[in-house]
């Protein structure tokens, strides 16, 4: 008995004296927080969505408390700063905004057992109704580098113009101001900066297509030097964010490029219909093979055994419609099905695994592209027919909103790369804490972040980083960006966060919203 309760004794003086070396701290009182060189009196956060604490599509109350600002906010409350942030907030948890009363973006999204959806329930914010600031949190939805320092991005006037934010409209101090202005007001001592991921990511959303391209590289690199500039002119020390691979979002790696399962009762019985259909194609692909032309991963066929891939317009590939439609017309078809046929495939192909097909998407594969019927049906081709061609994905190939090529994932790649150099030099430069999404996004996508025995991944619903809409994080995501912010301040200023126990238990972070918070 005496030797049982000697070896306990030993395990407790064991336990004991690790604890003792975790803290440094004989007496185990708590530590102090320090701020070390950095001063947190004056916060003020600048940059775009996740600044905002943007979440399941949309802007709310509740998303907004959750805010990466407003977290970080109250942890550095703990080493003098102000316990008071102020944010924009808007009216209520359903999301969306009015703009005399018509609705401009849709409530936040939610989980109804299969996948998102859109809450139902109407927006009740109203851009047209100022909450002249400045905040303390400037996050601005959409925001890139250089609409931060252009004047009047906030004014309605400019909203048909596609000048002005309607987030920044309901926030700004005045018609006139600009993003960093009205942060700079404010005196800040520290800031945080979290911009440029829109610089890329607008593309990649719109599947590369043009509408909304990325931004040069002289134009992101002056924006960002003035933004780091003017937040450092008094002397406030910040945490600057870089850019993560935006194409490691679930956003594009949620969709598979194969969803076609011959299990659908949908889609199974038609193959055979289907491959029949497309074999005068593709023998007609393999007659300009025969040529010399190249034709490789042209031909359409769909498995009856395995999963198969979407059709797609693949811009970056020759264009082979004059040549199928002669090769057609000689095969016997008539020169008006020939050219239908020819262009509708001149530049498609079915889908790899090396194509991102985009999150949206999901509700389009395999339904009817109403805007191609109809421009059919218009042209003279009998309903039944024109139904026939116009299946997405399937018989209509996806265009390229759809998806994001090799090609174009190179360009967002080279882009990002170049982006993140630009903010490391003048991070390094102005003495500047950096906080590197790109590196926890990275761990997030590989092997997962594990915290307070939590492990997050890039999973969309159940990964517990990303929110619904597959691009901002979660609650509990932006939680864990404040740890690792907390902990680069730390090297950065000599503050004491994550030695003082003071980091966030991101389990205290929910994942989810109720559809009954409205």
């Amino acid at each position: 008995m005496n030797i049982k309760y000697i070896w306990l004794l030993l395990i407790l003086l064991g336990f004991t004296a690790c604890d003792d070396d975790k803290y440094d701290n004989p007496n185990n009182e708590p530590i102090a927080v320090v701020p070390g060189t950095a001063d947190f009196s004056r916060f003020v956060a600048v940059g775009n969505s996740l600044a905002a604490g943007y979440t399941d599509g949309a802007l709310f109350k509740a998303g907004q408390n959750n805010s990466l600002p407003n977290i970080f906010s109250g942890r550095m409350a703990l080493a003098g700063g102000s316990e008071d942030f102020s944010q924009p907030f808007t009216n209520d948890n359903i999301g969306g905004l009015l703009l005399g009363g018509n609705q401009i973006a849709n409530p936040r999204l939610y989980f109804d057992g299969s996948g998102p959806a859109v809450l139902p329930g109407v927006p009740t914010t109203e851009v047209s109704i100022v909450l002249a600031g400045p905040y303390n949190n400037m996050g601005v939805p959409g925001a890139k580098g250089f609409h931060l320092l252009a004047k009047g991005y906030g004014n309605i006037a400019g909203l048909a113009l596609g000048l002005a934010n309607p987030y920044f409209v309901r926030m700004a101090s005045n018609p006139n101001a600009s993003v960093i202005e009205d942060a700079m007001a404010q005196d800040p001592t520290f800031f945080t900066l979290i911009i440029g991921e829109n610089d890329v990511l607008g593309y990649a959303v719109s599947g590369g297509d043009g509408s909304d391209p990325i931004t040069d590289q002289g134009t992101f690199d002056a924006a960002f030097g003035a933004l780091v500039a003017t937040l450092t002119s008094g002397g406030a020390k910040g945490i600057v964010s870089n850019i993560a691979d935006v194409t490691t979002l679930p956003y594009f790696t949620t969709v598979p490029y194969n969803p076609l399962e011959p299990s659908n009762p949908a889609f199974g019985p038609q193959i055979p219909l289907l491959n029949k259909t497309f074999a005068p194609l593709n023998q007609a692909y393999a007659y300009l093979g025969s040529l010399g032309i190249d034709v490789s991963g042209r031909s359409i066929v769909f498995s009856e055994t395995e999963a198969s891939p979407i059709v797609i317009h693949d811009e970056s590939i020759p264009n082979l419609a004059a040549q199928l439609m002669g090769v057609l017309i000689g095969g016997g078809l008539d020169p008006v099905t020939a050219g239908l046929l020819a262009n509708q495939y001149g530049q498609s192909r079915q889908a790899t695994e090396d194509d991102l097909v985009v999150l949206t998407s999901s509700t389009v594969i395999a339904t009817l592209n109403v805007e191609y019927f109809t421009q059919l049906v218009t042209a003279g081709v009998p309903q039944e027919t024109a139904g026939q061609l116009s299946i997405n994905g399937i018989t209509y190939p996806m265009q390229d909103k759809w998806v994001l090529l090799p090609s174009e994932q190179m360009e967002i790649k080279a882009a990002t790369d170049m982006f993140n150099i630009t903010i490391q030099q003048l991070t390094n430069s102005a003495g500047l804490a950096l906080l590197d999404s790109k590196a926890i996004m990275e761990q997030v996508a590989g092997p997962g972040y594990a915290s307070d025995g939590f492990v997050l991944t890039d999973d969309l619903v159940l990964g517990g980083t990303f929110s619904l809409d597959g691009v901002h994080p979660t609650a509990r995501g932006y939680s864990a960006m404040v740890n690792e912010m907390l902990k680069s301040i730390d090297a950065t200023y000599g503050s004491n966060f994550e030695e003082a126990g003071a980091l966030n238990d991101i389990g205290d972070y929910p994942v989810f919203y109720s559809t009954d918070l409205q």
